[in-house]
């Protein structure tokens, strides 16, 4: 049996600066419930969320693991609404277009931010990478920490090479030194 996929550090990071008033939400690509896991309230899946399928039919949804559980007795499983058959994980395919009302709070967000940061992303997958742009012109500091560069690190205030389990937790305690300090956090 496979372990169950846990939150790393930096969704845990993500979730902290949330709870301690720095984030307005978090915008997501993942699919994989993560960010939730990790206590994310604000959180914007823009791809869906593998987690839950939901019925063509009828549109009921369910938790995926429970339709992974029937499995053994279910071929094909069934829609425990309406008995149908056309069921998909909820996640946005190659081809199908990102969920009206998330890609909507995404920009809403990006439009009314004073600061952009931008985690793990190439910012090169649209309409998502537009997200940040949105943000860029409205006069918003853009900060990308990611491992590689992206086509927007020209564009931004600040620019971390790193890995998100890495970098997120530093500027966590960067940010509860300063609350606790009322002064900006020394540099290393």
């Amino acid at each position: 049996m496979r372990a169950r996929a846990q939150p790393n550090p930096g969704h845990v990071a993500l979730a902290t600066l949330e709870t301690e008033g720095h984030l307005a939400g978090v915008v997501t690509q993942n699919t994989d419930g993560l960010h939730r896991d990790a206590g994310t309230r604000a959180l914007i899946e823009l791809h869906g969320n593998g987690r839950i399928v939901r019925c063509l039919d009828c549109g009921a949804s369910e938790r995926r693991a429970d339709v992974q559980a029937r499995l053994s007795n279910e071929l094909p499983p069934r829609c425990q609404t309406c008995g149908g058959i056309h069921i998909k994980p909820e996640v946005v395919f190659f081809g199908e277009a990102l969920p009206p009302a998330a890609l909507t709070e995404a920009f809403r967000l990006a439009r009314h931010c004073d600061l952009m940061l931008i985690v793990g992303s190439s910012l090169q997958v649209y309409p998502a990478a537009d997200v940040p742009r949105a943000a860029v012109e409205r006069g918003a500091p853009l900060v990308i920490v990611n491992d590689e560069p992206t086509p927007l690190d020209g564009a931004a205030a600040v620019v971390i090479r790193g890995l998100s389990g890495e970098v997120l937790p530093q500027i966590v305690t960067r940010a509860q030194l300063k609350a606790a300090s009322g002064k900006a956090a020394p540099h290393p």
